[in-house]
């Protein structure tokens, strides 16, 4: 186990080259192919904003996104089978035994799937895009909601707003009903019921722990005919997590995640073109203090 007293002045992982075969680098994850078929999921440091990876990483994040999904994968086993083998380093290949201690706590090893084309979002209350969006039609991806809610609102029920995947720039909202006509009515409302059933199980947890869950979005992929669990699960990445206590709806929330590095960004007027600036030293340490508190209230661990 690691101490996360010790974490955040590591320095940062931003990039692996391993020799074994590259299947994708994306954002964060670099995803190779085991000699075995399986895949390795490694979650790097890298941090991106406005669909833009940035010069700087944050110290141990990809550690914390992985023992975040680890946890929500336990919490959530019994709900609805993953894809994950195994986080032991141990249980990799000869070929990786000398990169087992950059490895270690930030890999998963996985099973591969055939996954869905749609992202699944789900929404207890009005903000990002979805506010945006509601600004615009009085609606979220379809789906009609009150009139006069303001931004961060909550909802009177979390709703469904499927996006579907973009390789290049933002993922596209879309409606249940395009989601149905892109992978089937009957699988589309599998995903629709499995979303809003996990939603409400990690809001319920979240919640115990003085944390308020607006958002998130869920892969699933089938895994021998069933569907499965897939990729990064309710981290900061892919949630938008804010604390209780200080809930006030009428414009944004703090929030467990990248807040400080999009308000830095803003704050020195970046055209959000390439290439993207690094990050001061204690914007970055900021943003690496939220995603370690966030591990620590939703797990109850204080050690990585």
């Amino acid at each position: 186990m690691r101490d996360t007293k010790n974490t955040m002045p590591n320095e940062a992982l931003r990039e692996t080259a391993l020799p074994i075969p590259l299947t994708a680098r994306g954002k964060v994850r670099d995803i190779y192919t085991l000699p075995d078929g399986n895949l390795l999921f490694i979650a790097t440091d890298r941090i991106s904003a406005f669909d833009h990876v940035l010069a700087t990483g944050i110290p141990d994040k990809g550690r914390i996104l992985t023992q975040l999904s680890l946890f929500w994968f336990d919490h959530l086993r019994d709900t609805i089978p993953n894809h994950l083998i195994s986080a032991d380093v141990a249980d990799l290949p000869k070929e990786l035994a000398a990169h087992k201690a950059e490895l270690d706590g930030r890999m998963m090893i996985v099973k591969r799937a055939q996954m869905f084309p749609i992202e699944c979002v789900a929404r207890a209350y009005v903000s990002g895009s979805g506010w945006k969006d509601y600004q615009r039609t009085g609606a979220v991806c379809g789906v009609p909601l009150p009139s006069g809610l303001r931004e961060s609102d909550k909802l009177p029920e979390p709703i469904f707003t499927p996006a579907a995947k973009n390789n290049i720039g933002h993922d596209e909202n879309i409606t249940f009903d395009q989601a149905a006509k892109t992978i089937g009515v009957e699988a589309a409302t599998k995903l629709r019921d499995l979303t809003l059933t996990i939603f409400a199980r990690a809001s319920s947890h979240a919640a115990s722990k003085g944390i308020l869950l607006a958002d998130t979005k869920f892969e699933f992929g089938l895994i021998d005919g069933r569907i499965a669990l897939c990729d990064e699960v309710l981290t900061p990445d892919s949630s938008r997590y804010w604390p209780a206590a200080s809930y006030q709806p009428g414009g944004p929330q703090p929030s467990f995640d990248k807040q400080f590095v999009r308000d830095y960004l803003e704050s020195i007027h970046w055209n959000k073109q390439a290439p993207a600036p690094a990050l001061p030293a204690d914007v970055a340490a900021k943003t690496g203090e939220k995603y370690l508190e966030a591990y620590r209230l939703l797990t109850g661990k204080t050690r990585l």
